[in-house]
């Protein structure tokens, strides 16, 4: 009807065609190969019966045809025409292999490529994010070709197919969806498919569906109880289009107006419940099986037209588009104009969508933010299993592909979903263990200090005058520096101070241990000088000791300047020791020197142990050497568990290990060698005489 009213508009536009009629014949295919072809034969002979090769329409001519809706009835006229180059307008198939134009050089379309329909449900899949459905197509060229370029637009996006099955009117295609987890199901069949298979849809679980466009029309069809199955779904649709005057023209309609139409005959008949005798003029009506003769005025007014939706123009309105492109044409090509935009009625894919709650078609849950994608073997490449990051990474978007290791300054937060700058690590004055040790050597400080003041007061008294006064201020002094170079070690590490408290700590305590060492020598020397005939006499006195620690300490300096010369410490950021902790500390350079050092001052307190063993046992009340012997043992042991301890050691406590050497060892001697003295001069004054110690001669 579509198709009459608008080449009878035509003819009546004083705009389109003037003084041109146009006329048309109408065939049904019926949607069957051997039909069409026969009514193509009829339409180019002109004349109802076939005459190959022949053509009887006299001084009318055929200008082209307008057909089919199905693929297969369009392509056999398309191969027929064709090779006569008359313009073939499809009004239904989407099929892209008639956009060959070197197969099909004259054939044209008033509705868009199927290809533009699968796009259109990618982007339907990619705007939601959808990447775990299921599919379900027609058993034919188009089901097959959806699922290829469905299924590989899914998977370069990361989705995939939870199934892809055939629609029949079997129990397994409703088995497969009764069991599969996913929520989305798109719905891809052409209009070739058999109505009767979709039946095989009733009574399923509520999923989202995304049709072609074509199930539209079969569901208005067959049965509204597969509306109700699908309802709530996407659909896409062919644009609807309007078409003035034609809803008057539909109903108003009447055989008596086209008496030799056939075609309108057999749609009255079913309608209106009448038979068509001779002509559409004669009809007659059963009523209970008696017939009677009819005028044939009834209109589509009287009837429900229901399943003909004629007021939503979507295949109507195609075929009165094709049949204006064809008309346009003509008028172009009667008035020697190029050709115009035929298409400016043709529609274009379009869906309409509806907020509602959106399903999440996903063959697991998301992986949260902190965690990465790991392949499930075995399943499709959307399935996967969520694994956390490990230390150091992260990852801050939900599905991540892998996680991000975070710089060498920074570490992951608890949840892995953010890089956070390290905590600095050193011995800081704020911690407990820093101000205890700074606390310590402060006290020891201040009480070598007051040890210094207790001999100054007392200098002229025997017990100070015994083994060499000035050599015990010098030590008492050393003593003092060593404790308060430990405040080098304590607090944020600078390049000066890494430079300064190795050199510092070495120097310092060489003079520390070598003034031991000429004490003890002095009372070998004093001792032996005695003897008769004795040689050492002349090592008696003040020199000797002095030149002694001179020697003892360049030794300690020059390993010091060689040292800073060639390989001096540094500071150091320390990213890779502990996961969650930069360490700043102070890198020694050359472990060799530092231990050279180490070595040397050990190396002068084993020979001071060895001195005052030697000299213990001589008879003298003030002699020290049983203090010294004990000092140097407490020392050596100290030192010898020093290098297993700092060496199994980071950061802090590294530090912290050096300095509780030097403040234990230092205390060692400060209490061993002069802790007697002090105890004589306060609580045993009676003993720090010349008497007494003559006594003990």
């Amino acid at each position: 009807m579509a198709f009459i009213f608008a080449v009878e508009e035509i003819n009546r536009s004083p705009w389109i065609l003037p003084n041109i009629t146009l006329g048309y014949q109408i065939f049904d295919s019926c949607g069957a190969t051997p039909i069409s072809l026969s009514s193509a034969l009829g339409v180019i002979s002109g004349k109802e019966f076939n005459v190959p090769n022949f053509s009887c329409w006299g001084n009318s001519k055929m200008v082209g045809l307008v057909g089919d809706l199905s693929t297969d009835t369009t392509y056999t006229i398309a191969q027929l025409v064709g090779v006569l180059s008359y313009p073939q307008i499809s009004y239904g198939t989407m099929n892209p292999i008639f956009s060959d134009k070197f197969q099909f050089p004259s054939f044209y379309r008033t509705i868009p490529n199927e290809e533009a329909e699968m796009d259109g449900i990618v982007q339907i899949l990619k705007h939601f994010g959808w990447k775990w459905v299921g599919l379900i197509i027609s058993d034919d060229d188009i089901g097959y070709r959806a699922r290829e370029r469905i299924s590989t637009e899914l998977a370069s996006r990361g989705g995939c197919l939870a199934f892809s099955a055939l629609i029949d009117y079997n129990d397994e295609l409703v088995e497969e969806i009764e069991k599969t987890t996913v929520n989305v199901i798109v719905l891809f069949i052409s209009q070739d498919t058999e109505f009767t298979k979709l039946y095989s849809l009733y009574n399923l679980p509520p999923k989202l569906w995304i049709t072609s466009n074509f199930i539209h029309n079969i569901i208005m069809i067959i049965d509204q109880n597969l509306e109700f199955t699908l309802n709530g779904s996407l659909s896409l649709l062919i644009q609807e289009g309007e078409i003035p005057g034609f809803e008057q023209f539909f109903y108003t309609y009447s055989p008596n107006d086209y008496p030799n139409d056939a075609i309108i005959a057999s749609m009255w008949q079913p309608l209106f419940h009448y038979y068509f005798i001779d002509s559409p003029s004669s009809i007659r009506e059963i009523p209970g099986g008696n017939l009677k003769n009819h005028t044939g005025n009834k209109n589509l007014k009287d009837v429900d037209l229901f399943m003909y939706w004629n007021y939503h123009y979507r295949v109507t309105y195609r075929v009165y588009t094709a049949v204006y492109a064809l008309a346009r044409a003509l008028h172009n090509l009667y008035s020697a104009q190029p050709p115009a935009n035929h298409w400016d009625k043709l529609e274009s894919l379009k869906h309409k969508v509806k907020p509602w709650q959106t399903p999440e078609p996903l063959c697991n849950a998301p992986c949260a933010p902190g965690y990465r994608k790991s392949k499930r073997e075995g399943a499709p490449s959307c399935c996967y299993d969520c694994v956390p990051c490990i230390d150091g990474e992260m990852s801050n978007t939900s599905d991540a592909p892998s996680c991000f290791r975070c710089p060498g300054y920074e570490m992951s937060n608890e949840q892995r979903t953010a890089c956070v700058p390290k905590m600095k690590n050193y011995l800081s004055y704020g911690e407990t263990l820093g101000a205890s040790l700074a606390s310590i050597a402060l006290v020891l400080f201040l009480t070598t200090s007051a040890v210094q003041g207790v001999f100054v007061k007392y200098w002229h008294t025997t017990i100070v005058k015994a083994n060499n006064q000035n050599l015990s201020c010098l030590l008492l002094i050393s003593l003092m520096l060593c404790f308060l170079c430990t405040l080098l070690f304590i607090g944020r590490p600078t390049q000066i101070c890494c430079l300064l408290r190795q050199v510092t700590f070495g120097v310092v305590f060489t003079i520390s241990v070598s003034s031991v060492l000429a004490k003890t020598l002095t009372v070998i020397i004093a001792f032996n000088a005695t003897k008769p005939g004795s040689t050492l006499k002349k090592f008696v006195g003040f020199q000797v000791p002095i030149v002694l620690v001179t020697i003892c300490s360049l030794g300690e300096i020059a390993i010091c300047i060689v040292w800073m010369t060639f390989d001096p410490p540094f500071l150091e950021t320390d990213i890779f020791s502990e996961r969650d902790t930069i360490i700043l500390q102070c890198n020694e350079g050359s472990v060799t020197f530092f231990f050279s050092i180490i070595g040397y001052i050990g190396t002068l307190a084993l020979l001071s142990f060895i001195a005052a063993f030697l000299a213990k046992d001589f008879p003298d009340r003030f002699n020290e050497a049983k203090n010294i012997t004990f000092s140097m043992l407490g020392f050596c042991s100290v030192w010898g568990a020093f290098v297993p301890a700092y060496l199994s050691s980071k950061g802090s406590r590294m530090v912290a290990v050096e300095i509780f050497a030097i403040l234990s060892s230092s205390a060692g001697l400060l209490g061993c060698i002069f802790g007697p003295k002090c105890y004589i001069i306060f609580l045993r004054p009676q003993l720090n005489t010349k008497v007494t110690a003559y006594q003990i001669h």
